[in-house]
């Protein structure tokens, strides 16, 4: 994790239960004694993510309902740490793409760093809880929700288009894409895991909403279409942004950033046993 991650050493669940006491109920003891959370139950995951962002980012009344995609916080602070490192820390203005319902990325470049933040969405309902959510929120007083701005994306062919208005200037864009090309690829994922973990393996017992899980081509059509649509928005962006998952998908992207003449750099980052990294490119004005 990145050096500056306020998680790397793991999370003080007593602390986190006196800042937020519903998440006590979650509590279970392993075999070693040691006290945990069930990080295959959706419930508990959400009720540690709401305890992480109130404790150590000020954060209140930040919620989700539990069919969508929990995001784990601290892989979620390292991208905006990297981000940090990438384009500084102070005035800065990036554009998340496929924010979510939970909004995360957004919320967390806004607590950390005071950033304005602009979150697109394609999906309806995700937009909507996305809005209601943000009316809910608090933060501290030196940090203001209303440094996040939502646009939805109605034209579900476009990534950028639409979304990045004339005039305006970003210093980054990210993106956490979907990573599977299709549902059946998910579930049969999401079954392997459960086997590998000695659960019980059933079709579709694992949290999400379609579009935040797959889409066509997967990961990799979905960030060979973000680069394409991004050197028309050359001018506006200083960096484009986008997790990999998987690292065999790099491959095909550098050529590509290489047949558009752009600059580009891997940045890689570690969760725990779990390697990833994102790609960053941006291109001469």
């Amino acid at each position: 994790m990145h050096d500056n991650n306020l998680h790397k050493h793991g999370y003080d669940l007593d602390l986190l239960s006196e800042s937020y006491p519903d998440l006590k109920s979650h509590f279970i003891t392993k075999e070693d004694g040691y006290i945990s959370i069930d990080f295959t139950n959706p419930a508990s995951v959400l009720a540690l993510n709401s305890a992480l962002l109130k404790e150590h980012y000020g954060v209140n009344h930040w919620e989700l309902p539990v069919d969508y995609l929990s995001p784990p916080i601290p892989s979620r602070v390292d991208y905006i740490l990297h981000l940090a490192d990438l384009v500084g820390e102070k005035n800065i203005t990036g554009l998340d793409i496929g924010t979510g319902a939970n909004m995360i990325y957004p919320i967390l470049g806004t607590a950390i760093f005071n950033w304005k933040m602009v979150g697109s969405e394609v999906d309806p309902e995700s937009y909507d809880f996305a809005t209601s959510l943000q009316e809910k929120i608090t933060m501290p007083k030196s940090r203001k929700i209303s440094n996040i701005k939502l646009r939805f994306q109605e034209d579900r062919g476009s990534i950028l288009k639409n979304i990045i208005k004339p005039q305006e200037l970003y210093d980054f864009t990210m993106c956490n894409p979907p990573f599977y090309g299709s549902e059946d690829e998910a579930i049969k994922a999401n079954q392997r895991k459960n086997k590998n973990l000695g659960n019980d393996v059933s079709d579709r017992n694992f949290a999400g909403k379609s579009h935040e899980l797959w889409c066509n081509g997967g990961e990799a059509l979905f960030v060979k279409r973000l680069i394409k649509e991004s050197v028309a928005f050359k001018a506006q962006v200083g960096w484009f942004t986008s997790l990999i998952s998987r690292k065999e998908n790099l491959p095909k992207l550098e050529k590509q950033l290489t047949k558009l003449k752009a600059t580009y750099k891997i940045v890689p980052m570690n969760s725990g046993n779990k390697k990833s990294r994102f790609i960053a490119w941006k291109f001469e004005k």
